[in-house]
């Protein structure tokens, strides 16, 4: 049986195909997917700065979709609504060991390592795949950058009322403050887009708001008193951003760098061990991050309808994904239904 496929020939190029429908292998689970998330990887790799994937790729790993097919015993059942965590980790290296599922050393996300999930179905090993209960599909498909965001705020272990600075208002930089306001820090968000920052203040409800300018660390200084913050999080992508966040961090506080570039970063030694500074990588997302982000949307806790701004066909993200890709689409988070 024939399915439509959208795959990325090479960068620059999204060609819609017709592939045989994947075929399900005991421990697996043949979905029906109804919904795909696009995030900055997916633009990453349209764009052609991805460095972890060879073309033609088949993109998309932010997914719910309905179980078609499942074995018997697994915990679900034909037509049940479900996300997929799309990091496939090994379950038996160093890292897996310890829990940590989210940096295995032979990890295979989807839509980056093997292709993911903007085709009419997937099959996914059963133990990645998670009911969606008491969320719909818009909610589930927006489960794993949310979990990105829960995962950095609980390395860096945001309590009530320390002072935190989230770095870059995209989605992530978005998830992050949600979830840093959740645990009671005073949040403040720095980013070039008002459009962003205006949603951080009236959907996420953050204390300040800073438009990354020439005096912006004038104001930071001014709103902190001087001190600065407990934690910032760089959600920027950007290397000159995460150096200059360093000068950020008050004393005794602690950086956590959720962006992953490709560079060196440099920072002033002496100020870090001045500070004594904590600092943190923060990597994907674990089954714990995925649980807290569900808990948090089921209590009404995450402003889906304001962070859910764009959408568009399988047979209409060709034409779509260029325009998203414009800063003037003010897109948050753009979901291809199917």
């Amino acid at each position: 049986m024939k399915m439509n496929v959208v795959v990325c020939t090479r960068p620059g190029q999204l060609d819609m195909i017709q592939r045989e429908r994947p075929m399900r292998q005991p421990g697996e689970v043949l979905i029906r997917v109804r919904r795909v998330g696009m995030c900055g990887t997916d633009m990453h790799i349209y764009r052609g700065v991805q460095p972890f994937l060879e073309y033609p790729r088949v993109m998309g790993h932010e997914v719910s979709g309905e179980v078609a097919e499942v074995d018997e015993g697994a915990g679900l059942s034909p037509g049940d609504q479900v996300y997929v965590m799309p990091y496939m980790s090994c379950g038996t290296c160093i890292a897996c060991a310890k829990g940590k599922t989210n940096c295995c050393t032979r990890i295979e996300v989807l839509g980056v390592h093997r292709d993911g999930a903007l085709a009419e179905y997937i099959t996914v090993p059963h133990r990645f795949v998670v009911k969606a209960e008491g969320i719909d599909l818009d909610a589930a498909a927006m489960i794993e950058f949310l979990a990105i965001g829960a995962h950095a705020v609980r390395r860096a272990n945001i309590t009530v009322g320390r002072k935190t600075l989230v770095v870059g208002a995209g989605p992530i930089g978005i998830a992050a403050a949600i979830f840093a306001k959740a645990a009671g820090g005073m949040v403040t968000a720095i980013d070039a887009r008002q459009d962003r920052l205006d949603t951080c203040r009236d959907a996420v409800g953050v204390e300040h708001i800073v438009v990354a300018r020439e005096e912006a660390d004038a104001e930071l200084s001014r709103l902190t008193d001087g001190d600065f913050y407990d934690v910032v999080i760089d959600a920027t992508g950007s290397p000159a951003a995460i150096e200059a966040g360093f000068a950020r961090v008050g004393h005794g506080g602690t950086y956590v760098l959720v962006s992953v570039v490709a560079a060196d970063i440099r920072f002033s030694d002496p100020e870090f061990h001045k500070r004594e500074t904590t600092l943190l990588a923060s990597r994907n997302a674990t089954a714990e991050d995925f649980e807290t982000v569900v808990t948090a949307m089921r209590a009404g806790k995450v402003p889906l309808a304001a962070l859910a701004t764009h959408r568009a066909t399988l047979t209409e993200l060709a034409e779509a994904l260029p325009r998203w890709m414009d800063p003037r689409e003010r897109v948050i988070k753009a979901l291809v239904e199917l």
